[in-house]
């Protein structure tokens, strides 16, 4: 049993399929539901030469572009199809628990279903997280996640705070500035890059200097997973959409949001600290590009030094006037609301060798952030888990 019908829950179907291992796939609504939750102007950040699902690489006439939200859809829905995918939609599953003759029983909105083995591919982004502030902003001024963002004519007129400041809060930011709104973004730590360097895409050069590959033993620390992923955008093509970039055009930067007092958002000082991070992520990732250009013995691209910065800030906005809260601060995992096994670390991730558990038989994970690499929730990567675990299972049954 798989469950999520997304491109974790599809890619692993796709390899069962072709090992003849039967299955089925429960997605709670419909197909690439999550995909469809997005907001209307989404697009990938990723181009679309990166879509790379087993079986189904991009093969439209836009490689370089960046597909919609809708087109994304479509695409997910396509590679379902192309292989029969035994999908049942509308089945949601409410908790997961160990059966008495063994297995699995999985609890749904329709019935009680049975499993020798499960695989939960429910992606990469569960639980919307909010900073601890959150609880203090006024009652009366709306607070949505990015999730509960559709368009900027949806919200109430206004101001807007943006708190989180990875890919999805620049766009965010951006998209609100270029309504009329007046815009607040409340920044952290994330890396930055040039959209195109020499002509290739910044994924080019992720690709091939092995930052994709990456696993969680490569980092500092495992919370190092949660940090936010290069600021960069697909609108208009693909271009930079960085701190730098988002305040020229007119959008205020603050430190990182730590709640409201006396009708006041209150911000750290800490916005020159965020912009230094991220110029040190941008400086290691021209010295690595640097390195591998080198190996092979050709120029490396050239790559400015980062503009200078006016990290002046407010630390306190009045919020009157401010029409609502976006949050973007990221997601967190939420098996542990559903999933009745101690089956996950203390951050609420998989305990598992190659997203088989190593704590309980017959469990299995695909999509799920640096489940083995960097790429593993990602279109480019998430098919080549799926193939591990479904090789995994097939050598059990």
């Amino acid at each position: 049993m798989i469950v999520g019908g997304g491109q974790a829950g599809l890619a692993v179907s796709h390899e069962l399929t072709a090992l003849n291992v039967d299955h089925t796939v429960l997605e709670r609504s419909r197909v690439a539901q999550t995909w469809r939750d997005r907001w209307d102007s989404f697009c990938l950040v990723t181009p679309n030469w990166s879509v790379q699902l087993p079986g189904r690489a991009y093969d439209g006439d836009d490689p370089d572009g960046f597909m919609s939200r809708d087109e994304i859809v479509r695409h997910l829905e396509v590679y379902a199809e192309s292989f029969s995918a035994p999908v049942r939609e509308g089945v949601e599953v409410t908790s997961l628990d160990a059966a008495p003759e063994g297995g699995f029983t999985l609890m749904t909105s329709g019935s009680v279903l049975f499993a020798d083995c499960v695989v939960l591919a429910t992606g990469a982004y569960q639980r919307p997280h909010r900073p601890a502030g959150a609880a203090t902003l006024p009652a009366n001024l709306l607070q949505i996640d990015a999730e509960g963002y559709l368009n900027q004519s949806a919200l109430p007129p206004g101001k807007v705070l943006v708190v989180g400041s990875g890919q999805t809060g620049c766009q965010l930011a951006e998209e609100l500035n270029e309504a009329g709104r007046e815009v607040f973004l409340a920044c952290g730590r994330a890396p930055w890059g040039l959209r195109r360097i020499e002509g290739r895409d910044i994924i080019y050069w992720a690709i091939e200097t092995g930052s994709f590959d990456e696993k969680l033993a490569d980092l500092p620390s495992p919370s190092a997973r949660l940090v936010a992923n290069i600021q960069a955008t697909g609108h208009g093509g693909g271009h930079d959409l960085h701190y730098r970039v988002l305040q020229q055009i007119g959008v205020t930067l603050v430190g990182h949001f730590l709640g409201a007092e006396d009708g006041r958002a209150l911000f750290a000082s800490d916005l020159a600290a965020s912009v230094a991070f991220g110029d040190a992520r941008y400086s290691e990732t021209r010295e690595r590009i640097a390195r591998i250009c080198s190996e092979r013995g050709m120029p490396a691209p050239q790559m400015p030094d980062p503009a200078p910065f006016d990290a002046r800030a407010p630390r306190s906005v009045d919020l009157a006037g401010f029409g609502a809260v976006i949050f973007t601060s990221g997601f967190r995992p939420d098996y542990s609301s559903w999933v009745h096994f101690e089956a996950f670390d203390e951050m609420g991730f998989p305990i598992h060798e190659d997203g088989a558990s190593t704590v309980v038989r017959g469990l299995y994970f695909c999509g799920v952030h640096f489940l083995r690499k960097r790429k593993s929730s990602l279109l480019i990567g998430v098919g080549e888990d799926a193939a591990i675990v479904a090789r995994t299972i097939a050598e059990r049954f």
